[in-house]
């Protein structure tokens, strides 16, 4: 009996070490305002093609008695592909010609016949009605012979049709057809005949790349672009994007667009059907001011990062309402009256509460988060990774309301937005600034900061945050107990309640 008390105070010791522990105030890390250089790029995932593919048939019918291709022989062209057997278009060959050569022996007799026709007329020997009769005949053998012409063409035509050659410079990448295979004709059969091979010329091949709508207003012909294949991770392919084509893809509820991308492949090292990442440099910003995204908040969240950092959220939000009212980006208001910590909290100090009781925000407005989406919205057709909703994006992401497209972030025109400086007396100032192009990191900073300032990350903060609240909801829900479910003495059917809650049944025996 006297170890239940002794059981009961060193559970009740822990535990409020455990909450003690938990009630440690946020930690608040900062970056420095600092230069550097912000390239602005969509990134998505192609596949190698040819650009041109040629399919070789034969005009003649045949059986195929030599092919010296195969599958990735490089052919010039009038180099032989396919030959056909000749005897049938041999024989009809030398037939017209024979033919030909008759009708010009015809022709050349009744020439003769029209002459002694004309003199017999001039003599009156013969009536004007035969010697018509002669001039037919003259008439008709010019003819046959024209007929003969025509017909020995057609045939040496088919004769050397019967040798398939190709037509350009490339290489073979589809072989359907084997020697001793019957090839139809690719004029006259009715299925459009025997595709012999299919040849294209890689020396200049394409990446299709399927880029995701929320970045395709930035891409456009001409810009460079780098794909990085499978095969070859530490050598990148420098290309020029050639077009884009007007017809979205849709794949697993995330729209896209087809995006060709001409790649030079004059050492043969890329292969059609290759998987690469393509990255097309969109915008490129050299030695800017820059602001790290995990600092940056829209104004519709001063509230809850005030309440991140300690301060009152009235006090920021009038500090706001007086900077908008001077101008965009009037720093110089914000500085008049730096905000006092009228809520007494100091730097630092837990989001305990923000105004109406709201969670601290995790910045679902912010750059940072739509910086976040446009990584993810690139590598949405690789197949969104686990626990996102299906267009890609992270749960909980606002990337589809006004301020937070992702397409947003990269417009150069000016945007605003809150940002939270560490004074000399490590207090916080906050700031409206105005912001320009953006890349997965950083922003460039139009004006409203200095360089060296010292600018306070909020995400890290409010994840904290967020998770000191899901401790404490945890802890109410369980009477106070520890967030390891289950671990607390006696409570085991309790689900981890401590010793003598509610369902712990087995703590009071």
């Amino acid at each position: 009996m006297t170890r239940q008390p002794l059981l009961l105070l060193t559970v009740t010791a822990l535990l409020t070490a455990c909450g003690k522990k938990a009630e440690q105030p946020l930690v608040i890390r900062t970056a420095e305002i600092t230069r550097r250089t912000i390239v602005v790029q969509a990134e998505a995932t192609g596949v190698i093609e040819p650009i041109n593919v040629v399919e070789v048939k034969s005009r003649a019918s045949g059986q195929v008695i030599q092919m010296p291709v195969e599958t990735g022989t490089l052919v010039r062209a009038g180099d032989l592909i396919v030959q056909l057997d000749t005897r049938d278009v041999q024989n009809q060959f030398d037939q017209a010609k024979a033919d030909l050569e008759a009708a010009e022996k015809r022709l050349e007799v009744s020439s003769i016949q029209k002459k002694r026709s004309d003199e017999l007329l001039a003599a009156r020997i013969i009536t004007a009605q035969e010697n018509e009769a002669a001039q037919l005949d003259i008439a008709n053998a010019q003819s046959a012979i024209v007929r003969s012409r025509a017909s020995l063409d057609i045939a040496q035509q088919r004769l050397e049709e019967a040798r398939v050659t190709a037509p350009v410079l490339g290489t073979i990448i589809e072989k359907p057809v084997a020697l001793g295979q019957v090839v139809q004709s690719g004029t006259s059969a009715v299925g459009g005949g025997t595709t012999i091979v299919k040849m294209a010329d890689l020396t200049r091949v394409r990446a299709r790349a399927l880029v995701n709508e929320t970045d395709i207003g930035a891409v456009r012909a001409g810009l460079e672009a780098t794909v990085t294949v499978d095969a070859f991770p530490d050598r990148p392919f420098r290309g020029v994007v050639e077009k884009i084509e007007p017809q979205a893809v849709v794949q697993q509820n995330v729209t896209m667009f087809p995006v060709l991308v001409t790649l030079d492949n004059r050492d043969g090292l890329l292969m059609p059907g290759m998987n690469g990442e393509v990255s097309i440099v969109s915008e490129r910003r050299e030695d800017v001011v820059t602001v790290p995204n995990e600092a940056i908040r829209s104004v519709r969240e001063a509230a809850q990062a005030a309440g991140l950092l300690g301060l009152d959220p009235d006090s920021v939000q009038a500090q706001i309402r007086a900077s908008q009212g001077s101008g965009f980006g009037g720093a110089a208001g914000m500085r008049t009256g730096a905000p006092g910590a009228a809520s007494g909290a100091p730097s630092g100090a837990p989001a305990g509460a923000s105004p109406a009781g709201g969670r601290p925000s995790t910045g679902g407005d912010s750059t940072a988060r739509r910086a976040g989406g446009r990584r993810n919205g690139g590598a949405a057709q690789r197949g969104a990774p686990t626990g996102s909703a299906p267009g890609g994006r992270p749960q909980g992401m606002n990337g589809a309301t006004a301020g937070g497209a992702p397409n947003g972030a990269r417009r150069s025109g000016g945007r605003s937005g809150l940002v939270f400086v560490q004074k000399a007396d490590s207090t916080w100032e906050p700031r409206v600034v105005r912001l320009g192009v953006a890349d997965y990191d950083y922003t460039e900073v139009l004006s409203g900061l200095e360089l060296g300032e010292q600018v306070a990350l909020l995400s890290a903060a409010a994840l904290q945050a967020q998770r000191q609240q899901s401790t404490d909801r945890f802890r109410a829900m369980t009477g106070g107990g520890s967030p390891l479910g289950g671990g607390s003495t006696g409570g085991g059917a309790g689900g981890g309640r401590p010793t003598g809650g509610a369902g712990g049944g087995g703590g009071s025996r």
